[in-house]
């Protein structure tokens, strides 16, 4: 077991210093369901590990527009018990475990179990804004993987007890933030498209969709959804932010890390969780200026731009702050994540 746990660190140190195709053979994939009760069906879970050698070189998180990440589907786990991360994407273009493959994979070859749950509705081809804006049920999706991994028998043996984190981006900020213990407040919500001035896209199609959130069942909006196995959370550029309820910001208990992508005064209010972090008793808060809400998506093709124009995509998905490229964002933001991960789940109480 010793030889193995030292081969996998000697191989994932040594892979940060290689190509990206090559760096990704110490990583796994794997993807299982996991029944959901509230759901009524199987969540479709996607989990990057540490691997040895083995498996098939699959492509994640590949389109039109974006470049994929490679990893080994279906490699033997490295020997060892590592600590889990949940992972909670958005919604729309990126909205797809895969999409994240940029920030997944280089946190797996730091010794981290990573496992999103596909949120039902929230992208692709049965995407529904009805769906998307029951934002409660996200993090019981986020429960549930968790339930299934430490049950599932390819990993459970790996699972590091008592160090669970959670990391979303984008709603998969608000997602983490209200696994750690913070509440939607309903009334919020139901008022959330009254205007544009909070979030115009997304408002754009929750109306073109026929969806009144003043007419939506509202009465679970509210509950808390804290599970009390997760130690701590990280959330980059949370949205939406102004629906949370003030009050329950302050119950929240575990260590909590914010980062806001863009310069303080132009974040969009929607994401602008300076004042979020300063509610939470044992919050950081950070911004990356050089970057936009849209650097969280993977980094973009060089025919993206036509694509973007031709099919009247609207969001400036490929543009990021100025200064720095996408590719030198990402890399901060692993460097942030690994960081915080590593200080939340793998430093002794």
């Amino acid at each position: 077991m010793k030889f193995w746990i030292t081969l996998c660190t000697i191989m994932a140190s040594a892979m940060l210093m290689q190509s990206s195709a090559g760096a990704s053979d110490s990583v796994g994939v794997r993807r299982f369901p996991a029944p959901s009760r509230e759901r009524g069906i199987d969540l479709d879970v996607t989990v990057w590990y540490p691997a040895q050698p083995g498996g098939d070189t699959v492509t994640l998180g590949d389109t039109a527009l974006f470049i994929g990440t490679s990893a080994m589907r279906d490699a033997p786990i490295c020997s060892g018990k590592f600590p889990l991360i949940l992972l909670s994407h958005g919604a729309g273009l990126a909205g797809t475990p895969q999409a994240l493959s940029w920030i997944a994979t280089p946190l797996a070859r730091q010794g981290f179990i990573v496992a999103a749950p596909t949120h039902p509705g929230n992208t692709g081809p049965n995407r529904s804004a009805a769906e998307t804006m029951k934002l409660w049920l996200r993090p019981a999706d986020l429960t549930a993987t968790l339930d299934t991994t430490e049950k599932n028998a390819f990993f459970r043996d790996h699972l590091e007890q008592a160090k669970v984190g959670v990391l979303g981006l984008s709603m998969g900020g608000n997602t983490a933030l209200a696994i750690a213990g913070a509440r939607v407040d309903p009334k919020l919500l139901a008022a959330y498209c009254d205007t544009d001035l909070l979030n115009a896209s997304l408002c754009d199609w929750v109306r073109h969709s026929g969806v009144d959130l003043h007419a939506m069942d509202l009465r679970l909006a509210g509950r808390d959804n804290r599970d009390e196995r997760v130690h701590f959370a990280m959330a980059i550029d949370p949205a939406p932010t102004d629906v949370l309820e003030a009050k329950s910001l302050a119950g929240i208990r575990i260590p909590v890390a914010i980062v806001n992508l863009g310069q303080p005064g132009k974040i969009p209010v929607t994401a602008d969780a300076s004042g979020i972090a300063k509610a939470i008793a044992n919050a950081s808060y950070a911004t990356i200026e050089d970057a936009s809400h849209y650097s969280m998506f993977a980094e973009c093709k060089p025919g993206a731009p036509g694509i973007i124009a031709s099919e009247q995509i609207g969001d400036p998905v490929c543009d990021d702050g100025g200064g720095r490229s996408r590719g030198e964002i990402h890399a901060r933001l692993i460097d942030m994540a690994t960081a915080a991960f590593n200080r939340a789940l793998k430093t002794d109480p």
